[in-house]
């Protein structure tokens, strides 16, 4: 399968990382749900920012730790897979389905946190929803991955990401609401980059390169 390209996956670290999760005889598929947990207690973070039942400068911070936990898991259950050179049947499930929960409980517990938007917080998850469908789609269609952004994955997770910390630090800027609207209009426009280019790619023939921009 085509992996996303993830610079960090290069890395030294990320190297060691993987070697030592394989070790451990932990398998891809679990990782891939371990990911998922974690997205689901990032969102969860978010949403009791908007409650009184701890600090909200604590719950910002976990959230978006728990944010980035999700994308290593995303980033080692590949590289473990790898490593152990054993691929699962069913694997393309466990990369698939975990990742499209993550994506909606940190966006729908970001729109619900303090200082957001409900519906912003659907809107963006609706969007970042289609856009990793297109891009499925596009595997099929096309037999190519196009992982291309502005708001891809690991872009709409650094938003959430920076605007959690921001929040942590000033509260009363109301950023997730700029974060949410950054994430929808940047999503719209990735998904039309990827029709377009996958479109091309289809109009050009199967023998020929894929189109790029």
């Amino acid at each position: 399968m085509e992996r996303r390209p993830i610079a960090s996956r290069e890395t030294r670290w990320a190297d060691a990382t993987a070697a030592a999760l394989a070790k451990t005889g932990i398998t891809p598929n679990a990782i891939s749900v371990l990911g998922m947990i974690f997205a689901i207690f990032g969102g969860a973070c978010f949403y009791f920012t908007r409650t009184e039942c701890c600090s909200p400068l604590l719950l910002w911070i976990a959230g978006a730790v728990f944010v980035q936990l999700r994308l290593l898991a995303n980033l080692f259950d590949g590289m473990v897979a790898l490593l152990r050179k054993k691929n699962s049947v069913i694997g393309e499930l466990y990369n698939e389905i975990p990742d499209r929960i993550s994506d909606v409980v940190i966006l729908v517990g970001f729109g619900y946190a303090a200082g957001s938007s409900v519906t912003l917080g659907f809107v963006a998850a609706c969007i970042a929803l289609f856009v990793a469908y297109i891009r499925a789609q596009l595997a099929v269609s096309v037999g190519k991955q196009y992982f291309i952004g502005p708001m891809a994955k690991a872009h709409r997770m650094a938003v959430v990401i920076g605007a959690a910390l921001g929040a942590a630090i000033l509260p009363n800027l109301d950023l997730p609401v700029y974060a949410l609207w950054i994430v929808i209009v940047g999503g719209g426009f990735t998904a039309i980059r990827r029709v377009l280019r996958g479109g091309r790619r289809l109009t050009r023939g199967p023998t020929k390169p894929p189109f790029d921009y």
